[in-house]
């Protein structure tokens, strides 16, 4: 899993006015929690923080304080304005080396299903999977091979198997699948005739 360290000021609890203010200055209000640790207050530069948003990777957040202190988090919760599309606040939690860490994780699809080759459509459902694995064995994405999938069959969240990772998404949950388009049922019926 890639690390990404972001720069933070602490602060302290603020009113309406004062978290306006932060945003004017182009700073996100942030808060840090979990880990049986005290809530910490921080701002973070919303230009920085671009660089974890606007990215479809996860990240394990390394966080440096101005006060000299340090935390390994990840993004837990971001809420964006409604028109701007701005992030306006930001909950990162705390996590542990020796604990398991819950995340979500791009998928990547490789491979050309057989499905397809046949005149099937190829359909994702889902861009990212979540696992829970300790910090050093998760992975950067899951990779599905979609070779062997023919007509009208479906991959679901089941049918991943990582080692050392447990996946958290509903085992039904279909993550891609092949469907019959109109075209493979029309040629099949002239076939059979």
């Amino acid at each position: 899993m890639q690390h990404f360290e972001l720069k933070g000021q602490t602060r302290e609890v603020g009113n309406k006015a004062v978290i306006k203010a932060f945003r004017k200055q182009g700073l996100v209000p942030c808060n840090l929690y979990g880990n049986g640790m005290e809530n910490v207050l921080f701002t973070v530069s919303e230009k920085e923080l671009n660089g974890i948003t606007h990215n479809p990777a996860s990240f394990i957040v390394d966080l440096v304080l101005d006060n000299g202190k340090k935390y390994t988090a990840i993004l837990h919760e971001l809420q964006y304005h409604p028109v701007k599309d701005n992030c306006l606040h930001v909950d990162f939690l705390a996590v542990d080396e020796k604990k398991p860490i819950a995340i979500n994780v791009p998928l990547v699809i490789t491979g050309h299903a057989i499905g397809v080759q046949k005149g099937g459509k190829f359909v994702q459902n889902r861009r990212d999977i979540r696992i829970s694995a300790l910090m050093k064995d998760l992975p950067d994405d899951v990779t599905v091979d979609i070779s062997k999938l023919d007509l009208d069959k479906k991959i679901r969240a089941n049918d991943i198997k990582i080692d050392k990772v447990t996946i958290l998404t509903d085992k039904d949950a279909v993550i891609c699948g092949v469907k019959t388009t109109r075209n493979v049922t029309a040629a099949a019926t002239e076939e059979s005739e």
